[in-house]
């Protein structure tokens, strides 16, 4: 396990080579560990060991391939519009995606904005923050207040997000929500799939339900990323 000194050490890291926009990032090297960060795909790597410079973001277009949901699941994805509707809406697939990931200059986090096309209307736009914070080293904030403690680790060809708890920050005060209000266990996988292509799944699974939301979508990178990670 990384202990907390090395994620502060990595979190205030001095940042090195400025390329294509952005500056070599060791934060999630230092998550993960040496030994799981050197086993990933060099694609993973490529995509995770950025650190934006001001004003440059990176996307990765795509499409959701599928999107199930039991009742309970969409009954939750539409009480969360309280917060700023976290979860797909809807169970559209086969729909239009972008992934676009900023810096976020207040936090030293990033910001990523996901747009699923729908068949009718506006799209459905995303946003949340992942900053380098809290007892696991990761959270990401997702509006009103609420946020969730996330784990990494290093999966099949690929990077696993899992849920360790999820909190609400009024101010100062941070209030660790108990499992039984939890909505369930989140886990978010990017699995590279070769030739610059990669797929993101988010599964939430209740404790006593079961699955209740699975979302798979299937993105590219930019030319430039593919070339840098060759």
């Amino acid at each position: 396990m990384t202990s907390t000194a090395t994620l502060r050490r990595a979190a205030g890291a001095p940042m090195t080579r400025p390329c294509g926009g952005y500056l070599d990032d060791m934060r999630f090297r230092a998550l993960l560990g040496a030994a799981a960060w050197e086993r990933l795909p060099a694609a993973v790597r490529a995509r995770f060991a950025k650190r934006l410079l001001p004003g440059r973001s990176v996307s990765y277009a795509g499409q959701v391939v599928t999107c199930t949901m039991r009742p309970v699941g969409w009954l939750l994805a539409q009480g969360c519009r309280l917060i700023g509707s976290p979860l797909p809406l809807g169970r559209d697939a086969g729909v239009a995606a972008v992934v676009t990931v900023t810096e976020d200059g207040a936090s030293g986090g990033q910001v990523w904005t996901r747009m699923y096309a729908r068949p009718r209307g506006f799209p459905q736009v995303i946003h949340s923050a992942k900053r380098f914070a809290g007892p696991t080293g990761l959270e990401e904030y997702l509006g009103a207040g609420f946020g969730i403690a996330l784990a990494v680790e290093a999966c099949e060809r690929g990077i696993r997000f899992r849920s360790d708890h999820y909190f609400l920050a009024i101010g100062p005060v941070r209030l660790r929500l108990p499992r039984w209000l939890a909505p369930g266990a989140l886990s978010i996988d990017h699995q590279d799939r070769g030739e610059g292509a990669f797929a993101f799944t988010l599964s939430l699974r209740h404790r006593l339900l079961g699955e209740i939301i699975r979302q798979v979508g299937h993105f590219h990178d930019q030319p430039a990323l593919r070339e840098e990670a060759e």
